[in-house]
């Protein structure tokens, strides 16, 4: 269990007479094994939480047993609220001054025993940021969380690499996502559910007018559909040998897009597969040069062909005259 999740957790009993497993589950996002999890992990570690059975049942913490909340102002409760971030993550948040000042009154409020373990929080740091990643330009997180929480429509400036130039937008935000090292906002645009990268939105107001999102959708179900629509909507799947050395390369630029075939390497390198959306993507194999090479499917390497064809023309000596 994460610290964030820990503390999340306790805040979730502490604030409530009774809760189920499955709103347990909702609440931190995660699944009902995990919940089950760590709720059998409290009770091993000795906090008194007990589980009532039945339809007006749930799960319960005896009063003055858990952690001393009133310590807490309201915006530190809130801040603490936020799990799965990092300490980089609420730094980008403009949450990690409240937040690490809610953990050092929680801290405080229980004094370690000398034959205690450390603290989670001591002895493990989470960075989740890909290695080597070029500084974000654009919109920060902490600029735009603001305007979000006041519910309001957005008008955008997003220069999207697959348009000619920005585009002009209006759209009715759910909130921001932290995905994979990388800040998102996530909006309807005419009644359609998006991601914005932050760092491609360029400039930004909001519009005199309350968002106006889907009855019944959150931030939670909408960015959980959108995750789903990007990760099984791969329209091409290439097959190809890359040269060993630049496998590890290769890993940091494709991410979970690239997949090894197999353990072994052979003299010509490694055997992979890489997933793009649509098939213009394939253009990104151009900076590994002869260090990859593609056997399939046949489209991805005519269009590779022509991309290829293309630079060589556009680098080509000038005729002399």
């Amino acid at each position: 269990m994460t610290p964030d999740r820990f503390f999340a957790l306790m805040l979730l009993l502490e604030s409530r007479d009774a809760v189920t497993t499955q709103e347990l589950a909702s609440a931190l996002g995660v699944s009902l094994r995990t919940i089950t999890r760590d709720l059998n992990w409290l009770r091993d570690a000795g906090l008194p939480v007990i589980a009532h059975r039945g339809r007006l049942g749930g799960v319960t913490m005896l009063a003055g047993s858990g952690l001393d909340l009133t310590r807490l102002t309201p915006g530190e409760r809130d801040h603490l609220s936020l799990t799965g971030l990092d300490e980089r993550q609420r730094a980008e948040l403009d949450a990690s001054v409240e937040s690490r000042r809610a953990l050092s009154k929680l801290a405080a409020a229980q004094p370690r025993r000398v034959d205690e373990l450390l603290p989670l929080t001591d002895v493990v740091h989470v960075d989740s940021r890909p290695w080597r990643q070029v500084r974000a330009s654009g919109t920060t997180p902490a600029s735009l969380i603001g305007a979000v929480r006041r519910g309001r429509r957005l008008r955008i400036e997003y220069d999207s690499p697959r348009a000619s130039g920005p585009r002009d937008l209006v759209v009715d935000p759910y909130g921001l996502l932290a995905k994979a090292g990388v800040w998102y906002l996530v909006a309807d645009c005419a009644r359609v559910a998006r991601m914005y990268r932050l760092e491609r939105i360029t400039t930004w107001n909001e519009v005199d007018q309350p968002r106006r999102i889907r009855e019944s959708q959150t931030l939670a179900t909408v960015t959980a559909a959108l995750i789903e629509q990007w990760e099984h909507n791969h329209a091409i799947e290439v097959s190809a040998t890359i040269d060993h050395t630049q496998i590890e390369r290769a890993q940091r630029i494709f991410g979970l897009r690239l997949v090894l075939d197999g353990q072994e390497e052979s003299d010509t390198g490694r055997k992979v597969t890489i997933r793009f959306l649509r098939l213009e993507d394939v253009r990104a194999l151009l900076p590994f040069g002869s260090a990859i090479t593609v056997h399939g499917p046949i489209e991805a390497r005519a269009h590779l062909r022509d991309l290829a064809t293309d630079l060589a023309r556009h680098y080509a000596p000038s005729p002399t005259p």
